[in-house]
């Protein structure tokens, strides 16, 4: 099981808090990006920088991760991906992206970006504290629970 983290604009809260879970669960964690983000040093973390081209850092990701891994992204059109090939997936407020809900995050996602880039909605960002770190640390923690317990293989 490996963690994988969309870096280019993962809150460095989260990526703190993954950097933790991974150490206390021997779990490495792998960032990807187009720019070098900092990232506490260990053995178990790792950083591929991809290049500068339009998701060269989502293709990088789709292309290595494997059944069994974990994502964390903000990137809707990337979790889509991740999920149809299977993989668990996250975001950094702690929704699970699933085969049930990804395909309705998507056509909200493309409706709100039409909006903007006709000039009819101002882009948002709404702001990151407190609640929603810990609504990604709840997320988190039961998502790897859960993953573990599906990729356990009763000893014979």
């Amino acid at each position: 099981m490996l963690i994988w983290i969309d870096a280019d604009s993962c809150p460095r809260q989260v990526r703190d808090l993954v950097c933790r879970a991974g150490i206390r669960l021997e779990i490495p964690v792998r960032f990807v990006a187009n720019r070098t983000i900092p990232f506490p040093q260990s053995p178990l973390f790792s950083m591929t920088i991809a290049d500068s081209s339009p998701d060269a850092a989502d293709d990088y990701i789709v292309e290595n991760i494997s059944a069994g891994d974990m994502a964390i992204t903000r990137d809707i059109p990337l979790a889509k991906r991740l999920v149809t090939a299977g993989i668990r997936v996250l975001n950094d407020r702690g929704i699970v992206y699933t085969e049930v809900n990804i395909n309705e995050r998507l056509s909200i996602r493309n409706l709100m970006l039409d909006l903007h880039n006709n000039g009819i909605m101002p882009a948002r960002t709404s702001q990151y504290g407190k609640k929603e770190l810990q609504n990604f640390a709840n997320a988190l923690d039961r998502e790897i629970t859960r993953l573990r317990k599906t990729t356990l293989t009763p000893e014979t």
